[in-house]
């Protein structure tokens, strides 16, 4: 039902399918903004270790909560650019003049996705950092206690936009391995600040995908790698309408199931609850 998405959408929506074909389906200029957590590809020092499944690849999967492997993690770097600047071009196309764009990496990946995003025409903005405040020891080395956000926009960003003072460093704790429906699960409270750099109408009313359901609004978020959909239920509760595009139909529907609970108000969803995000599942 990609055809219903227009400039004229409102609300929170997951769809089930690829990247690249989804974003073909939609129209020019259609996003406010883009935030995303895309597969790092970096799980590994060699591709033998990078074509293992996920959950044998990061420390920060446990057996105590099984949760399925998820596709696009195993291309070695020059392949894994590629890709990034393929699907950046199509999400450039899909978005706003100014929109900016946030995406998720860790400092292996790092260098390839600032090459990624200005190849694909976005300006590259700055690095910010999310510290996740613990991770594993290794005596004689500096703990590997952060990941980084790469940011960006599509062109000219006014500093007079509808939009405010935002930190540079976001200190929050992983999800709960009890809680977390992803492998990679993203904290919603840190989502819930990066998705603010996303301008609001002119008039400054929230979304219509809101839970104040007197709301209005242009903005849309997108998020082409919605996983357990922590971008979209925050864009949800900060009043934007927000697209995920998620590949694994399994994730997909978790992430459809989270955003109803936080619609029908039966669950805290201003907490990390242990499920993903949004709205009605597609096929693209």
């Amino acid at each position: 039902m990609n055809q219903l998405i227009d400039h004229n959408f409102t609300g929170s929506r997951i769809i089930h399918g690829d990247t690249f074909e989804v974003l073909k389906s939609l129209p020019d200029a259609l996003f406010s903004g883009v935030i995303t957590d895309p597969p790092y590809a970096s799980g590994a020092a060699d591709q033998n270790g990078k074509a293992k499944p996920t959950s044998a690849k990061y420390s920060s999967v446990k057996s105590a909560n099984p949760l399925p492997d998820f596709e696009g993690d195993s291309k070695d770097q020059r392949s894994w650019t590629h890709w990034m600047t393929e699907w950046l071009l199509e999400a450039r196309r899909c978005s706003k003049p100014g929109a900016p764009i946030c995406m998720f990496i860790d400092w292996r990946q790092l260098p390839s996705m600032t090459d990624a995003l200005q190849w694909a025409g976005w300006i590259w903005r700055g690095i910010l950092v999310w510290d996740k405040t613990n991770s594993r020891p290794q005596r004689g080395r500096f703990r590997q206690q952060a990941e980084f956000i790469v940011w960006g926009s599509n062109g000219h960003m006014p500093l007079d936009r509808n939009a405010p003072i935002l930190p540079g460093v976001f200190r929050q704790t992983m999800p709960a391995f009890s809680k977390r429906i992803h492998q990679t699960e993203k904290p919603l409270e840190v989502m819930r600040d990066i998705v603010k750099i996303v301008e609001r109408g002119a008039d400054g009313a929230d979304c219509a995908g809101s839970l104040d359901a007197t709301s209005t609004a242009p903005s849309i978020i997108l998020d082409p790698f919605a996983g357990a959909g922590t971008t979209v239920l925050a864009a949800l509760l900060e009043g934007y309408s927000s697209i995920g595009i998620e590949l694994s139909k399994h994730y997909a529907d978790a992430a459809t199931a989270r955003i109803e609970t936080a619609l029908s108000g039966t669950a805290d969803s201003d907490s990390d609850m242990g499920v993903t995000d949004a709205g009605e599942t597609d096929a693209a």
